[in-house]
């Protein structure tokens, strides 16, 4: 299993200064990777294998890359063609892109040591501190928030510059599977250690088991956000009060996406930790955004990064975690499978063959439990939470506040 950990970084002035040396030297490199294939005949383009062995020509012909270690000048090289390989499958699924850009000072942010040309010294460090060097950098300070599993693996080291002009040190981890919690057998799950999840409108969540989380409320950042905004707008582009003011709105920027991270990072963790196996749709988050209406609030909900973190806490919790075709969950009936049609305000769900009525979100979690079940060729248990299931009076659900979540870092059992 491969994962990451990242860490807020303090370096000092004069490694900041090479930090930033490094960074540009490596846009440079990744320019010229780029210029060196855009070049190069269409029938006969460069792979990444055949650029890697240009590598020492071109620190020979331009001192400036000399300076680069090679596995970091390497990663560079990978990133490129990955970027190729992602641009790739966007034409090939339909997305009108064109060809991939030179990276500006302001766009290139970030440099990996593959393999080697790092170390991490775990005991120089007090308290929650540790130190990281970079070949031909040097020692850079970290908040050691979380040590490094004994069982875990580094295989790249990261650093980052913010928009914010934070540095931020990221550790690529590989853990041996044999290490991480055996998931319960199949034939265990049952609708009582196993949960349907709708990501819904009124709420974040809705449960097949009865539980509702809140939205998190994000109106005092977003109206911070549109005052800095409006200050940046006045401040003359490229002077000193202008980059001073660019910085503040990218703090709040910055500030909204780790809240929203945190607040997901907690209810993750407890439906990992509180089921033996979690099913959820299998959402077309690009899609949803790019619809009309509503459009911001599904940014904030960022759906593809919930999902990312419920499926690699899967692992390390020992739950399994399915996504489900969600076409249909809101309109059949959970309890008769009659489809009926609603519009998006229409909050209930009523049926009219079988009278079963609930909760709309309600109805759609407990559909994508079933599908779950049926998915994973398991039998439908004869005890459901159809049978228990809150009727139409949504008070009875237990709900939870996004303030709640966010103090007490986890939900209610």
């Amino acid at each position: 299993m491969e994962y990451s950990h990242r860490y807020y970084a303090y370096p000092t002035q004069e490694v900041a200064e090479r930090l930033e040396h490094h960074l540009d030297i490596h846009r440079q490199l990744y320019n010229h990777i780029r210029w060196d294939y855009e070049n190069s005949p269409e029938d006969d383009k460069p792979s990444e294998y055949d650029q890697n062995n240009k590598l020492p020509e071109w620190k020979r012909k331009w001192p400036m890359f000399s300076g680069l270690h090679s596995k970091a000048a390497q990663a560079t090289v990978a990133r490129f063609h990955h970027n190729l390989t992602v641009l790739s499958e966007l034409k090939e699924k339909g997305y009108n892109v064109g060809r991939l850009k030179r990276q500006a000072p302001t766009d290139y942010r970030s440099v990996t040591y593959n393999q080697s040309g790092f170390d991490l010294d775990e005991k120089r460090g007090h308290d929650k501190y540790a130190y990281v060097r970079f070949s031909k950098i040097g020692w850079v300070k970290i908040r050691y928030s979380r040590p490094i599993p004994d069982h875990a693996t580094i295989k790249e080291v990261t650093f980052k510059k913010e928009r914010t002009d934070e540095w931020f040190v990221s550790f690529g981890l590989e853990t041996d599977d044999s290490t991480l919690p055996e998931k319960p057998d199949m034939d265990s799950l049952d609708t009582s250690n196993s949960v349907g999840i709708d990501l819904g409108i009124q709420n974040y969540i809705h449960t097949s088991d009865g539980k509702t989380v809140d939205w998190l409320n994000l109106e005092d950042e977003y109206e911070r956000l549109r005052r800095e905004q409006r200050k940046l707008s006045r401040k003359e582009k490229g002077s000193n009060n202008y980059e001073k003011q660019r910085r503040e709105v990218a703090k709040v920027k910055r500030h909204i996406k780790r809240k929203v991270l945190d607040y997901q990072h907690k209810i993750t963790t407890w439906l990992v930790r509180e089921y033996d196996a979690v099913f959820m749709e299998d959402l077309d988050v690009a899609g949803m955004l790019q619809g009309d209406g509503n459009a911001r609030n599904k940014q904030d909900a960022a759906w593809r990064q919930f999902i990312t973190l419920l499926e690699y806490k899967a692992d390390l919790y020992g739950c399994h975690v399915e996504q489900v075709e969600p076409r249909g969950t809101t309109k059949e009936c959970a309890s008769c499978g009659v489809e009926t049609a609603k519009p998006i305000w229409v909050r209930e769900h009523s049926c009219p063959s079988c009278g079963f009525e609930t909760d709309r979100d309600a109805n759609a979690a407990m559909n994508v439990l079933q599908r779950g079940f049926e998915e994973l060729g398991l039998g439908w248990p004869e005890s459901t939470p159809v049978e228990t299931v809150t009727a139409t009076n949504t008070t009875q659900f237990e709900s939870v506040s996004a303030s709640d979540v966010i103090e007490t870092g986890s939900l209610p059992s």
